[in-house]
């Protein structure tokens, strides 16, 4: 086999993956079209999260005959091997990956196949954030694996949580709370350490706060009712709600009268996206870090677009459609244009993952409380379900 190169890997916290990448390797030709791949050797649980991980990234598993390329391996409690080949035999890498549980082991291949074929960071290894039912009205933000996998509880807060979002350093995150304070409910967005596990009050107005959007190097973003409609405001990212009752420090981005959802920063940190309504229209517009007047972002082709979501590397929009009692993921490029529905299947709270390509979101299952999370590859439109939780999830973030 030529040009391979054999890599050795120890685990301890994080993976690190060499590789080598023939220099005629042509992935342009595959935008768009599943990437038939064939795996030989592995066995249990490995086998299996290779599977879902490969196909989760643009990739068809198909017998060694007709594959484009070829992962060969095995593995055992503690460790594996890989080799990957084309059909040409000129290109592939050779891996011996030691020291973790499978699962880990094989997110790891995933990772190392991906960017080995394609030229992109697999996503294997990212975490996400969303909320589950507990009990008959209590949801709590849970965080796993990208594939749903070992969910841990972040919150305990035993009523109605909404709206998880990470901080750009994933350091920790910002959701919003029907919490009891003083014998008093009212919504409230709570910044959450994940390193500490300490949470504070970020904002606890009279009337609605939600948002907690956080900007790469700046302000958050906050959806509040203080002033009597619904407005977005922009608070400094150390600010103090106790000891700033009154919100002097706070930005009020925009004035309008219509009701106001679901900001999302652009990458660069200059532009926040909202959904709103426009004389009588629902659309999505944007508005300056330093305030200004709201700029409509087109999605011709799509209906009455809410919760917006901008890709990492700034080139689109990712929405829900809500037309009656159907709801669809769209996409439009960010300076707006015509909008990709995508109608083969219903999803809502989309959320993009960090390599611009995946977006995690809901499907509804039974009813509005009993939804599952799905994965779906944009360019080639292949869907992934993750597993069932007993009460249902909802609002998805992506690390």
């Amino acid at each position: 086999m030529n040009h391979i190169k054999r890599v050795s890997i120890l685990f301890s916290f994080f993976v690190l993956i060499a590789f080598t990448r023939a220099a005629g390797l042509q992935v342009q030709g595959n935008v768009g079209k599943l990437i038939p791949v064939a795996i030989k050797g592995y066995q249990g649980e490995v086998a299996k999260v290779l599977a879902f991980d490969l196909e989760v990234m643009g990739c068809k598993l198909v017998p060694e005959g007709d594959a484009s390329y070829v992962l060969d391996g095995k593995n055992g409690p503690a460790n594996l091997t890989g080799i990957l080949r084309d059909n040409a035999g000129n290109f592939g890498f050779n891996l011996n990956i030691n020291g973790a549980a499978p699962r880990v082991l094989a997110h790891a291949l995933s990772n190392a196949t991906i960017k080995a074929i394609t030229g992109q960071d697999g996503i294997a290894h990212t975490r996400i954030l969303f909320t589950m039912k507990t009990g008959k009205s209590e949801w709590e933000v849970f965080q796993s694996d990208y594939d749903g996998h070992n969910p841990v509880a972040l919150t305990h807060d035993k009523s109605i949580v909404e709206n998880p979002l990470w901080m750009p350093d994933h350091s920790g995150l910002f959701y919003t709370s029907w919490m009891t304070i003083g014998g008093l409910q009212n919504t409230t967005v709570v910044k959450h350490d994940l390193k500490t596990g300490k949470r504070k009050v970020f904002s606890r107005f009279k009337g609605l706060n939600t948002g907690g959007a956080m900007a790469p190097h700046g302000p958050v973003a906050l959806v509040l009712s203080k002033g009597g409609a619904t407005d977005l405001y922009l608070a400094p990212k150390d600010w103090e709600f106790l000891k700033d009752i009154p919100g002097k420090n706070l930005f009020r981005a925009m004035r309008t009268r219509e009701e106001v959802s679901s900001p999302s920063w652009s990458p660069d940190g200059r532009w926040v996206t909202f959904a709103t309504i426009v004389k009588g229209r629902y659309v999505l517009v944007k508005v300056a870090v330093g305030g200004g007047p709201m700029i409509e972002i087109p999605t011709k082709g799509a209906f009455r677009p809410t919760q917006p979501c901008w890709s990492p590397d700034g080139k689109w929009i990712t929405f829900t459609q809500q037309r009656g009692k159907n709801f669809n993921i769209g996409v439009v490029e960010a300076s707006g244009g015509n909008a990709v529905i995508f109608s083969d299947f219903q999803g809502e709270d989309p959320a993009w993952a960090a390599n611009s390509r995946n977006i995690i979101f809901t499907r509804r299952a039974g009813g509005v409380n009993k939804k599952r999370m799905a994965i779906l590859d944009v360019p080639t439109e292949q869907v992934k379900m993750l597993p069932a939780f007993a009460g249902g999830v909802g609002q998805p973030a992506w690390q």
